[in-house]
């Protein structure tokens, strides 16, 4: 089994930071969801930590946090794990994300959105962009978060923005990297600016639309890199 001492995953440092631990968490979902942190590989506390340019300690309570999630195993005296997902639970996920995200975005565009608060999203919807053309995935996975959370906020649902936000933490999307690399990763990105739009313009069919085809993507990107790691081992 490979250690997380010999993989490194590509990690941002820290310096001064607000709330520490919590900038932590964030960055370690991140890379788990986007597989930057992968199933199969035990990450130490120690190595991570160093990438971070912090101490152990934070970093250790972070991926206890993350287990209570569901998103990494312990493994006693080594460190953690990346909970394996299969592609029926990827699909299951993802269907669950459907049937709630979908008519969600569409009771929001039905109901109107003032304008000032379609208009302080937009920056999330930039900075996911931004992030895709950076190939920085991890900031790209954890800004698409918060900018669809802050979108479902809107209703005034607390449940419900829970229930995504546990759903999405355990969604993994292994095919970014690819996508990035060949710049096919930008047009998905700007869909956020277009759901915006067409929120702002009551269009609620147009926005169901979209969000259908913007889950769908996960899907999709996902189970091409699954075919293609197929290919590979059998050629």
């Amino acid at each position: 089994m490979p250690e997380g001492d010999h993989i490194t995953p590509v990690l941002p440092s820290f310096s001064r930071r607000r709330n520490l631990r919590e900038e932590i968490i964030e960055t370690l979902r991140g890379a788990v969801i986007s597989g930057q942190l992968r199933p199969g590989v035990v990450y130490s506390a120690p190595s991570l930590a160093e990438q971070f340019g912090v101490s152990s300690t934070p970093v250790r309570e972070a991926m206890l946090d993350l287990a209570r999630e569901g998103l990494v195993d312990i493994v006693r005296n080594k460190g953690f794990r990346v909970t394996e997902l299969s592609d029926a639970d990827l699909d299951d996920i993802t269907h669950l994300r459907a049937l709630i995200e979908i008519p969600t975005v569409r009771r929001i565009a039905e109901a109107g959105v003032d304008p000032a608060v379609i208009e302080r999203l937009r920056p999330l919807a930039t900075a996911i962009e931004d992030a895709a053309r950076r190939q920085d995935l991890i900031a790209h996975v954890t800004i698409d978060m918060e900018f669809h959370l802050t979108l479902l906020g809107l209703t005034g649902n607390t449940y419900l923005v829970e229930t995504v936000r546990s759903l999405r933490s355990r969604s993994r999307i292994y095919g970014l990297k690819i996508l990035a690399e060949h710049d096919e990763l930008i047009p998905s990105s700007h869909e956020h600016s277009e759901l915006l739009d067409l929120i702002k313009e009551g269009d609620a069919d147009g926005a169901e639309q979209l969000m259908r085809r913007h889950i769908g993507h996960v899907r999709g990107i996902w189970a091409e890199e699954s075919a293609a790691e197929d290919e590979e081992s059998h050629p």
